[in-house]
């Protein structure tokens, strides 16, 4: 056993008041266990002295007698080490915590009780205006003082994909991975920022939070692509363990079905990643290099890019402390609601109400229409995207009282009424956005509202469960770059068209690097001139200056060039262009990604350009 984790066992061990010494009468009430003691060190009898003293006698109901399973009798106390050392408060507290937890939902607690909801005060951005583009060059002038962090713990198995979500492509046209995406615009981010600064070599950091299940798949996407142009050194991995499955309302740890001498561990969830930060000691030595804003992200949003400039630029304003970026959200839509909660004791947070807590949290506090759409057509509770903007001073502070400590819930699944048994065992769970929930009532949190068109298309459900939704989106086929549809595509009506039992709007398929198109700014200023692209064609735009400059398009044209050239686009260019066939997600023969898709490209014809030598060029009809 690790030092680090020894320590950590006997001080929560002597935190409950139980001696090392005193001979083996504390084993008595484990008659299995006692006549092993001989095997385990001293680390390991503090640890079983903690069990035991927690109720967890039943782990060694089924030893053997010594000699017989020793080696699998140690291995349980190694990962009893492991979940005792990953968890803030050891292992005791996390028993203690679900207790506590377990007895609230057998009693039907409801958390919000004596709260009582209202709308919070907001920054709603409009895409495009003077205020906007402020925002967006403040928040790209803040990024290289920035930390970017991805809590990628997750598999694809929902959506029926048996790969890490990050290696999905980010949208079908050019088939980069998200992955790829999310750090060539964090590499675009850091150019740009540092342009604004003489002798600015600032390399921003980027971490990835992974799990068992994603850890190594993670490692190998990044290795086998060169890490996607960033410097291995820039990359943390921080790899997040699961927590103990419990057993039923006394909490008792869960064995496994196939393994007696292990326990039973699932995903604690992605508000781990605050105690992974806080432990490895890394934002101390960023803010020791001037860092001044930590913002998180999900796996599989792939327009989030296009809000974080503005955004960061909002935090940077205001001052905010936290910053969420929300969405516009129809009532009872199955996003969390941002919500200001203020109890009767005088306590006020902003936090996210999940969707199915907030409608009656509103209709128990004098709503009775509960969570109805306003005159807007939306929810005066805008949808949490799960996008956060935290200020690195104030954020190390709070980790030192809390250790990355994430306010839990639990869910059971009971048998029946009674709530006396589980269907299966259950285990604690924690959220990244309800980091909040322990802040001073001093603390800035705040929010920024944008377009849903702009900033939010995730990728959630398997093509069954999305179908049964009937929600229409309009990102998947159109290459993810929303702009075009403020741009040279305003005179274009999208096709609705079906697949996978989803309606889809199709438009033109237009996508860029980041380094082309970073802000709304940079495309305004490289898009010139009287330009059109037809509802059926295909635009890739590879390169940092390229100029579109009165082009007209129908059919497919890719551009690539080196920095060092400079190119305009423009005239008219016509071909039969890439056509769009259907899947069926059932279609065994096509890979994972193509099926929960519900669609690929037949490349019937294209114009591909490539500038590999420096100076001025032009493409003309």
């Amino acid at each position: 056993m690790a030092s680090g984790a020894v320590d950590a066992a006997a001080e929560g061990v002597a935190a409950l008041g139980i001696s090392a010494g005193g001979g083996d009468e504390w084993a008595k009430p484990s008659p299995p266990l006692r006549r092993n003691l001989r095997l385990l060190s001293d680390d390991q009898v503090e640890l079983a002295k903690m069990l035991l003293n927690q109720g967890q006698g039943h782990l060694f109901e089924h030893w053997p007698e010594l000699g017989v399973d020793d080696d699998k009798k140690r291995s349980f106390f190694d990962q009893v080490c492991r979940l005792h050392s990953s968890y803030p408060g050891g292992l005791a507290s996390y028993i203690q915590n679900a207790k506590k937890l377990l007895a609230d939902s057998k009693a039907g607690q409801n958390p919000y009780d004596g709260f009582m909801p209202s709308v919070p005060s907001r920054e709603v951005l409009t895409f495009g205006d003077d205020n906007f583009l402020s925002l967006e060059a403040t928040g790209v002038k803040e990024a290289r003082n920035a930390i970017f962090v991805l809590v990628a713990g997750g598999l694809g198995e929902r959506l029926g994909y048996k790969g890490i979500k990050v290696a999905l492509p980010r949208e079908t046209t050019t088939g980069k991975c998200f992955l790829q995406h999310y750090i060539e615009s964090i590499l675009a981010l850091q150019e740009a920022s540092c342009k604004l600064e003489v002798e600015c070599h600032t390399k921003i950091p980027f971490v990835i939070m992974t799990s068992d299940d994603t850890n190594a798949l993670t490692i190998k996407l990044l290795e086998s692509n060169p890490y996607f142009g960033m410097e291995p050194s820039q990359v943390k991995i921080l790899k997040q363990e699961k927590v103990a499955c419990l057993a039923d309302n006394d909490a008792r740890l869960a064995l496994d079905p196939n393994d007696k001498y292990k326990i039973q561990t699932k995903p604690h969830g992605h508000g781990d990643v605050h105690s992974l930060l806080y432990s490895s000691g890394l934002l101390e030595q960023w803010k020791s290099t001037g860092r001044k804003w930590v913002l998180f992200f999900q796996d599989t949003n792939g327009l989030l890019f296009n809000a974080i400039p503005s955004a960061l630029g909002v935090s940077a304003t205001k001052g905010y402390n936290v910053n969420s970026l929300a969405v516009p959200r129809k009532a009872k839509e199955a996003i969390g609601g941002i919500t200001k909660l203020t109890h009767v004791d005088g306590r006020t947070m902003v936090i996210n109400v999940e969707y199915n807590q907030l409608d009656p949290l509103l209709r128990a506090t004098g709503h009775p229409d509960g969570d109805a759409n306003s005159e807007t057509g939306y929810s005066p509770y805008p949808g949490n995207i799960n996008q956060l903007i935290l200020e690195l001073g104030p954020y190390i502070e709070e980790l030192k009282k809390t250790h990355g400590a994430i306010s839990e819930f639990v869910n059971p699944k009971y048998t029946d009424s009674t709530k006396t048994a589980f269907k299966s065992s259950t285990r604690l769970e924690c959220m990244m956005q309800d980091y909040p929930k322990t802040l001073p009532p001093t603390a800035k949190v705040g929010f920024t509202v944008m377009d849903t068109w702009l900033a939010y298309a995730p990728v959630k459900n398997n093509p069954e469960d999305a179908a049964k939704c009937n929600l229409r989106r309009d990102g998947n086929l159109q290459g993810k770059q929303p702009y075009s549809k403020k741009g040279w595509c305003t005179n274009i009506r999208p096709v609705i068209s079906t697949f996978n039992g989803q309606e889809v709007e199709v438009w033109p398929r237009i996508t860029w690097s980041p380094r082309w198109g970073l802000t709304f700014k940079d495309v305004k200023q490289k898009v010139h001139g009287n330009s059109s692209v037809s509802q059926s064609s295909v635009l890739v735009i590879n390169g940092q200056n390229i100029i579109i400059d009165g082009l007209s398009l129908d059919g497919a044209l890719i551009v690539n060039s080196v920095d060092e050239a400079e190119v305009k686009v423009t005239g008219h260019v016509e071909n039969k262009g890439w056509t769009i066939r259907h899947v069926d997600h059932k279609d065994t023969s096509e890979k994972e990604e193509t099926r929960i898709r519900g669609f690929k490209f037949e490349k019937v014809e294209q114009l591909e350009v490539n500038y590999t030598e420096p100076g001025k060029h032009c493409l003309s009809s």
